[in-house]
């Protein structure tokens, strides 16, 4: 099962057609941390993370995970270790904060982009995640959330995320 992207506004999963919006630059062959673009390819997806105080645990085959206050993504290109990487919150190193105070994280997927062996400053962060209003994103995909858990009940473990 594949997740088409086929442009900044539309999400193809077989017969469904959902409305999306990607990164405020478009999409790129050549990523770079912070350029605010979505990276072109086919990418596998990882975990469902949620917020258990917000949402209830969707129906899903992907693994689900409790959302954390100390679960953090580091995008510091200091850090090369930790660099686009689930790490617990510290001070010192740059991340994206996973519990966010808004509702944009409520679900999230991370892509698995620049991931198996990350090379700092190619980009982190890709997350397919919740929007309201469509505006543009620093580089992830988000959906509205009905289609999210529309989306949620027919991707599989291995599905892949192809984005044009």
């Amino acid at each position: 099962m594949t997740i088409f992207i086929k442009n900044k506004y539309t999400v193809l999963i077989d017969e469904f057609k959902f409305k999306c919006c990607i990164g405020k630059k478009g999409s790129t062959r050549t990523k770079i941390e912070g350029d605010k673009k979505t990276p072109k390819g086919t990418f596998e997806i990882e975990n469902l993370y949620f917020r258990k105080d917000r949402k209830v645990k969707p129906l899903t085959s992907l693994k689900c995970i409790e959302i954390k206050k100390n679960m953090g993504w580091c995008n510091d290109i200091r850090f090369p270790n930790k660099y686009n990487k689930l790490i617990r919150v510290e001070k010192k190193v740059k991340h994206e904060k996973l519990r966010r105070k808004d509702y944009k994280y409520d679900f999230m997927i991370p892509i698995k982009y620049n991931f198996k062996k990350p090379v700092t400053g190619l980009g982190s962060c890709i997350f397919i995640h919740l929007t309201q209003d469509y505006k543009p994103t620093a580089g992830c995909i988000a959906l509205k959330e009905k289609d999210f858990l529309i989306m949620l009940k027919i991707i599989k473990k291995n599905s892949k995320v192809k984005i044009y």
